[in-house]
């Protein structure tokens, strides 16, 4: 490129220019902050919904001290599968830690047991790991009793016709894959998902 003395001349020109008008923009921004604060902690996490097999990203931003007085739920323009856009139950999300506006009192926060034949669920307190040691308990008891092995022509079925398993959306494939796996090696027949496409 030939550049002679004008041409030299003109560019530091706009050069200077444009470095002055930089130079004034930071005490401007600076004045914005300073006039128009933030109110609240605001936090914003990346999530998948919850509700169905497709795994639609979505961005939650949450408002307040804690990060939990208010929320927002909207797409996630970065996901891949949904680029930002978000179908009505993903847009409800909310819905699973707000009721009008308000924290959701009915959200479970706490193991509740009912014993068999009982109308009431009993709240005290219990540990995890023993509920998860009842349940598989009663996975092997309720298998051992009802295994049907050949069925009154002799044929092998294999079948555990007392038992059931209901997936949730909130499985990804991989988890819907085990637990098939692992109720198909139980013999239980009646296997289902709710979200499945």
């Amino acid at each position: 490129m030939d550049l002679n003395r004008r041409d030299f001349l003109k560019l530091s020109g706009v050069g200077l220019v444009g470095a002055v008008t930089l130079s004034a923009m930071p005490d401007t921004q600076v004045m914005a902050a300073k006039k128009f604060p933030l109110p609240d902690r605001v936090s914003e996490t990346q999530t998948i919904c919850c509700y169905c097999s497709v795994g639609c990203g979505a961005i939650v931003t949450a408002w307040g001290e804690s990060g939990r007085e208010r929320m927002k739920i909207e797409g996630d323009p970065d996901h891949p599968i949904n680029q930002g856009s978000l179908c009505p139950k993903g847009m409800a999300m909310y819905q699973v830690h707000e009721v009008d506006g308000e924290l959701n009192s009915e959200r479970l926060t706490r193991i509740l047991h009912r014993e068999p034949g009982a109308t009431d669920w009993d709240e005290k307190e219990y540990d995890w790991d023993e509920m998860l040691d009842m349940i598989a308990r009663r996975v092997k008891t309720t298998r051992d009793e009802t295994f049907v092995g050949t069925d009154e022509n002799g044929k092998t079925v294999n079948r555990l016709d007392r038992m059931g398993s209901l997936g949730g959306g909130e499985l990804d494939n991989e988890e819907c894959y085990l637990l098939a796996k692992m109720n198909r090696a139980l013999g239980v027949v009646y296997l289902e998902h709710c979200a499945r496409l």
